[in-house]
């Protein structure tokens, strides 16, 4: 293989820290994405400090984080990173299965909510999802966010939003998990046509990601899951 070429295969791997108090734990999760060709393991952290300080340094493409850690728990990592608007995208991986955690996670920004024990197949598609540009919770999670949504907005008069039938349509697909890239391929237009659909239908529904826009539409009645 020229140089180029080893440049540009590293290029194309996903890059990930991985946050977790547990060393066994964090080396044996380690070693699982190794097997992995197109993922690149770039740091590891032992607390919620250290990981935040390593995102900064590194600007990873994905961060695998538990939410029990110390010195700063795992939301409050979730909610440093959206204050200072960092493009890197976190999967949430912990045993916690609990509403109140969940929904915490999922509100401060998590692109992604699997619990431990998920298959390894389950880890690696999540990590490929959420790097394309979708969002992935398990069913569990799913329905445990959409409960809370529809208790918290069902004193409220349901929102009226007006979409154009493309924006409708990429919505539909952000339902699906569709990444950026696939929804180009599935509507026959360019990544950056989606990006801009995307866009408007956050600021529509004045959500801040995905899964925030997906609850809502859901919510509203405006796609079906």
């Amino acid at each position: 293989m020229t140089v180029a070429g080893s440049e540009r295969r590293r290029a194309e791997r996903i890059r990930i820290v991985v946050i977790d108090d547990h060393p066994v734990v964090r080396e044996g999760l380690v070693a699982m994405l190794q097997t992995q060709s197109d993922f690149e393991i770039v740091g590891e952290a032992g607390s919620g400090e250290d990981g935040v300080t390593l995102i900064e340094q590194l600007a990873p493409d994905v961060v695998l984080l538990d939410l029990e850690l110390p010195k700063l728990d795992g939301v409050g990592v979730l909610r440093r990173l959206r204050e200072r608007d960092a493009a890197t995208r976190v999967i949430v991986f912990t045993v916690f299965d609990t509403d109140e955690r969940i929904i915490s996670a999922v509100e401060a920004g998590a692109a992604g909510y699997l619990l431990k024990g998920a298959p390894r197949s389950e880890l690696f598609a999540a990590i490929r999802i959420v790097h394309g540009g979708g969002s992935l919770l398990q069913p569990l999670v799913a329905s445990t966010v959409l409960r809370h949504v529809a208790r918290r907005d069902r004193a409220a008069e349901p929102p009226t939003v007006s979409l154009t039938p493309r924006e409708q349509s990429v919505l539909q697909l952000l339902t699906r998990g569709k990444s950026n890239k696939e929804i180009a391929a599935t509507l026959g237009v360019t990544e950056r046509t989606v990006k801009f659909h995307v866009s408007a239908i956050f600021t529509k529904l004045a959500v801040a990601n995905r899964t925030e826009a997906v609850t809502k539409a859901v919510n509203a009645g405006l796609v079906t899951l």
